[in-house]
């Protein structure tokens, strides 16, 4: 890509994404993202209404008079963005492909992420670990996950969830908000997610498109899987075909919303033909919900 083309397209996705943080979600992010607890401010002569569990004793012996010590969150957090990069990213039939839709995403959570003080790191997977981006704060960094996202070309198609989480528990090792940005197209994870999300606070964010739930009726077409480059045909004229198709589908999403309940991580699913502005604000309401 040019890189007066990439340049546009980065301040495309930067206006659009920034203006959403700003006016609507960074105060869901805020209070749906916890800092890591409360730390000492200060010392103030006491109120009436201060809670006498603060009252700092020595400081009052020594002035003769109540003083109080003064919390204030500890708000800074490290927030990572695992976003799968394998084949089936680049598939998408109705507004846009999964890739956009994962770069609009990373970019809302990077810009809510800095307006919070918040450091903000991405790994890149596919079967392989592809990029790591070591968590950083500003508007040059947010500006290089863009690019990264818009440009960055995956040397493998399959697909390895545990391979990324394992790779996250090594290299991070404080406790970070760790967003899994997936179509979760993959197996025997769910053992590797249940360890990454007790040393992280692991959110699941799912992109779909229409047509991997539902096939229309358009007679024999042929199809391949962008990550095996398995090639099928698939008559979709036949109604047992569709049936068939959406069962497997429904099992898909049940399975997956099974394995996320299990290992005790929060997640929505987002579509490509849809806004993410409301599955992302009622991901934050719940966890807001909780606290």
């Amino acid at each position: 890509m040019e890189t007066t083309e990439l340049l546009k397209k980065v301040r495309k996705i930067e206006i659009k994404t920034r203006g959403l943080s700003n006016q609507i979600f960074s105060g869901e992010y805020h209070t749906a993202f916890k800092g890591r607890g409360m730390a000492f401010s200060e010392v103030r002569e006491y109120m009436p209404g201060d809670d006498i569990r603060t009252i700092d004793w020595n400081v009052t012996a020594r002035f003769n008079s109540p003083y109080v010590k003064v919390f204030e969150e500890e708000r800074e957090m490290t927030v990572m963005l695992i976003v799968d990069m394998s084949g089936s990213k680049d598939f998408g039939t109705k507004e846009k492909m999964k890739r956009e839709l994962i770069t609009e995403l990373c970019a809302v959570l990077s810009f809510s992420a800095i307006q919070n003080n918040d450091k903000i790191g991405v790994i890149f997977f596919s079967d392989q670990i592809e990029k790591f981006i070591p968590p950083k704060k500003g508007k040059s960094h947010i500006l290089r996950i863009i690019r990264e996202l818009i440009e960055f070309t995956s040397e493998h198609k399959k697909t390895n969830i545990s391979q990324a989480l394992k790779y996250l528990n090594n290299v991070i090792k404080k406790r970070s908000i760790a967003f899994l940005i997936s179509d979760f197209i993959d197996a025997n994870y769910e053992d590797a997610l249940k360890i990454a999300n007790r040393k992280h606070d692991v959110v699941g964010i799912r992109i779909y498109d229409k047509r991997e739930n539902e096939l229309p009726d358009i007679g024999l077409i042929k199809v391949q899987d962008a990550e095996s480059g398995e090639l099928r045909w698939l008559d979709t004229s036949n109604h047992k075909v569709r049936i068939s198709y959406k069962a497997s589908a429904l099992q898909f999403d049940d399975n997956l919303k099974k394995i996320l309940n299990r290992s005790g991580v929060d997640f929505t699913s987002i579509a490509t033909h849809e806004s993410y502005i409301t599955p992302l604000m009622n991901l934050f309401k719940k966890r807001e919900g909780r606290r």
